[in-house]
């Protein structure tokens, strides 16, 4: 855990700090994430925190995905984990202008650095997690081709897995399994996205499915890229699917392990997730051409019904 020394900058004052968090707040809602609603759940320190740590991790995904530092993305995310660990060293007013040899990111604001150090300064997080981010989202800019599974797993618990291991910090936990559990949870959400995403990857270059099953199960790139929905693609997708389902499973015996206030966010979650899968087997695996997504209202109704059901409330 950070810890302020005698040649840091005066600590920012609790105002300061409250206008980061609503920042953070303004952002992650901004980004229309599925994990908003499940952020709603938790209590106000506990979810300011969540922001703060989704606003970082989002902003080293957009620094590739967007492309608006050109060749220069690399540089962007070494900026990115120097100003990470200044906040670990409990520097709250990182700054944010490039100088000499450190690239300027626009969008890693004042208040963005501010929530998370005051994030950082109040739980147990691991630099290491953060860091793992940075370098998943770093190995879409070597080639996002994969032949093997084991290969897209590692990237899976390096985007996705080491956020989990992030959050579960703050959740709170004592059983050592739940680090077991937040893995596969992670691998789990991020398999599905990635199924959902098929057709938006390729138009990136990206082809994140491994080579070496796609050829096992006899689906070529060109149907994907042509949205050519055979026999071949349905049966590796069912596969697909059901192995998402499977890392769900496991993911779902993390619940019990955090602590009670916590518990719903990480359902919520599931259960958003859940339904995609429920939505791309409806649609007969099509998600080459049938974008599959939840309404703000269907998202608000499943919130509604575990929260109530948290609190043990029926109605008649």
């Amino acid at each position: 855990m950070p810890s302020q020394t005698p040649d840091m900058p005066e600590a920012p004052s609790p105002r300061q700090i409250a206008v980061a968090y609503k920042a953070v707040a303004a952002q992650t809602k901004a980004a229309s994430s599925n994990f908003y609603y499940a952020f709603t759940t938790l209590p106000v320190d506990k979810r300011n925190a969540v922001y703060a740590g989704y606003a970082f991790c989002r902003l080293a995904d957009d620094i590739v995905d967007e492309g608006e530092y050109g060749d220069r993305i690399g540089e962007a995310l070494d900026s990115l984990q120097t100003h990470l660990a200044a906040a670990y060293a409990g520097d709250f007013s990182v700054n944010t202008e490039g100088n000499g040899d450190r690239l300027s990111i626009k969008e890693a604001t004042p208040e963005m650095w501010l929530a998370l150090g005051d994030t950082l300064h109040k739980y147990p997080i691991d630099q290491q997690h953060l860091l793992d981010v940075v370098e998943g989202c770093r190995m879409d800019l070597n080639g996002t081709t994969y032949e093997k599974w084991d290969q897209l797993v590692e990237y899976c618990k390096r985007v996705a897995s080491a956020t989990g291991l992030a959050l579960i910090e703050v959740f709170g936990y004592e059983d050592e399994r739940a680090v077991e559990y937040a893995i596969d949870l992670g691998i789990a959400l991020q398999l599905t996205n990635i199924l959902r995403d098929i057709t938006e990857d390729l138009e990136i270059g990206r082809v994140y499915l491994p080579s070496e099953e796609l050829a096992e199960y006899g689906v070529a790139v060109d149907d994907l890229r042509n949205k050519r929905i055979t026999p071949e693609f349905i049966r590796f997708m069912k596969f697909q699917v059901a192995r998402a389902r499977k890392y769900l499973e496991s993911g779902v015996r993390l619940f019990p392990l955090l602590d009670k206030q916590s518990r719903q966010c990480p359902e919520v979650m599931t259960k958003i997730y859940e339904l995609l899968l429920d939505q791309i087997e409806k649609n007969n695996y099509d998600t080459l051409n049938h974008r599959v997504g939840l309404t703000r209202f269907r998202k608000f109704k499943l919130l509604l019904v575990i929260w109530l059901r948290a609190r043990r409330i029926r109605f008649v």
